[in-house]
């Protein structure tokens, strides 16, 4: 084996993130580095930095293929991540390397870069490629440096994910498992529709479910364009998207609005959300869909503001009422339209399973995904506990928020990602007992993790202390996960992604849980329940 180690980074395709995010993905690179030559190896990296560019990120699959051909094929490979990267970029040459890889994040929540490598990590686990992960706060811990001697010396890095255990170790309550069992039979004869605007957003392998694994659960794609969206938003009035915002004011939501649209929220950015929520609730009547994704990042960026509105509105029971175009019905009236962020379909089967499962049981059944995206240990009630920050910047519904629709708020999205603008629906999350769980695929399978948490409330200047470190104009969900420690989730979650839905208690919580394992089992995936707290 080459003695010299080889660095690279995956980055994001739009340029302006690259440039803004490159200074912390640098400092990241250069202690890594410097961490792999005090132990006495060679190191350098894979790439120039670009300087037309002023970054040094692989930036698309073209240049990762030019990358990866001038690379020793069985040379040790570290894979650096401080930022949001696009997997695709470097996948097809991780898929071919004949030398060990090691995936390594900084624990900051500046930049996504935890999020970065979740979903590198779970794109090779889906690709059945061999890897090994680290993250650090600043790689002089001795959590970090023993994993890196261990994979410099050619092993592969374990981690303890003893709070992972089959569903066949637990017995399920009758009920859960007769209602389980009934959900995903009238899933698999009934059958379903998942609406795909695009597939495969911003190299998101991971978030691809195979046809023939989804088909046998009851659900079949049906593969949309954005191009389609788009043209069915300039079909609806003015007047129609003015309605809609009416809606939201008289709710009590407000809108961050300013003149300049290349910085600022404006009305018309709100205009265009609010038609492109009507546009897709007309556009998912029509094809006849239980659950849709919009992907947004890609395409659809360069002709209208941001999807965040429209997403987290489609995920809400108490929703503007919009009517079908030609009969006056009002569309999915009384009902959520669960909508899956970046069209991740292992999302979308997850939420609508969810939506099914809590309204059988009676539950409010609002449902999104968040990204992993950091976490801090903090004093609660007289103890520490590690506290996740769940954040994502679209498909949060205002349920879920303290104050609902009252309590959140939209903000421009950064420019950097989103340059035509577009509002969030930024809010804390309120307290309350969740369930939490990923679907992902791993050796040709789908399987399923499930766990316990509860939402907590931290102080306000807690929580804007972390939404300054972050993103501060994403909704936000402070976490306590059950049994389950900072780097036991990051040695196992397969995605960037996790699901989270509410329940009144603790036993209905726990109830919800043993009911959807019952039903993912039934509906053929292998599911693995995580932690405690879970009543089993």
């Amino acid at each position: 084996m080459p003695d010299t180690v080889i660095v690279i980074a995956s980055g994001d395709l739009r340029l302006s993130a690259n440039q803004e995010c490159w200074p912390a993905q640098a400092q990241a690179e250069e202690a890594v580095m410097n961490a792999i030559r005090r132990e006495g190896r060679e190191v350098r990296r894979g790439n120039a930095c670009d300087p037309v560019k002023r970054h040094g990120f692989i930036d698309s699959q073209k240049y990762g293929m030019e990358v990866f051909r001038g690379l020793p094929p069985d040379a040790p490979l570290v894979v650096v991540e401080a930022v949001w990267q696009y997997s695709h970029h470097i996948l097809h040459g991780l898929y071919t390397h004949q030398g060990p890889i090691l995936t390594v994040a900084n624990w900051s929540g500046q930049w996504p870069g935890l999020v970065g490598m979740l979903n590198l990590n779970a794109s090779m686990t889906k690709a059945g490629i061999a890897y090994s992960t680290l993250w650090s706060e600043d790689f002089t811990d001795e959590f970090f440096l023993s994993g890196l001697r261990q994979w410099l010396a050619g092993e592969t890095v374990q981690h303890d994910v003893s709070h992972v255990r089959a569903l066949s170790q637990f017995q399920l309550p009758a009920q859960a498992e007769e209602l389980g069992a009934r959900l995903a039979g009238e899933l698999h004869r009934g059958k379903a529709i998942m609406g795909i605007f695009d597939e495969g957003c911003m190299g998101m392998y991971n978030a691809i479910i195979p046809d023939e694994l989804l088909h046998a659960t009851g659900v079949f794609k049906e593969r949309l364009s954005q191009s389609a969206l788009f043209a069915e938003m300039q079909q609806v009035s003015d007047a129609e998207g003015q309605a809609v915002r009416g809606w939201l004011d008289a709710k009590g939501m407000k809108f961050a609005t300013g003149p300049n649209p290349e910085t600022d929220l404006t009305d018309e950015q709100i205009l265009s959300q609010c038609k492109m929520y009507i546009a897709a609730l007309r556009i998912a009547d029509d094809f006849g869909c239980d659950t849709i994704g919009i992907q947004y990042q890609q395409g659809l960026k360069d002709l209208a503001p941001a999807s965040d509105l429209a997403e987290g509105l489609l995920n809400n029971v108490d929703r503007p009422p919009v009517k079908a175009r030609h009969n006056g019905r009002v569309l999915y009236e009384g009902n959520a339209l669960p909508h899956f962020n970046e069209v991740d379909e292992c999302a979308g089967l997850d939420a609508l399973v969810t939506n099914r499962i809590w309204k059988a049981l009676g539950y409010d059944p609002e449902t999104t995904l968040h990204d992993i995206r950091y976490g801090e240990t903090y004093a609660v009630n007289g103890h520490e506990e590690f506290v996740w920050l769940f954040e994502i910047s679209g498909a949060v519904p205002p349920a879920h928020l303290t104050g609902g629709y009252a309590g959140a708020v939209s903000e421009r999205q950064p420019a950097m990602y989103f340059r035509l603008g577009g509002g969030s629906v930024k809010g804390v999350s309120k307290p309350g007992e969740i369930v939490w769980s990923r679907i992902f695929v791993d050796g040709g399978k789908l399987k399923a993790d499930i766990g316990r948490a509860r939402a907590i409330e931290l102080p306000p200047a807690e929580t804007e202390r972390r939404w300054q470190i972050t993103t501060p104009q994403w909704p936000v969900m402070h976490a306590v996960l059950y049994g389950v420690t900072r780097d036991q989730l990051m040695a196992r979650h397969k995605s960037n992604h996790v699901q989270v839905a509410y329940a009144p208690d603790a036993a209905a919580a726990n109830l919800a849980l043993a009911t959807k394992a019952a039903m993912f089992r039934e509906m053929g995936l292998e599911v693995a329940i995580c932690g405690t707290d879970h009543g089993l």
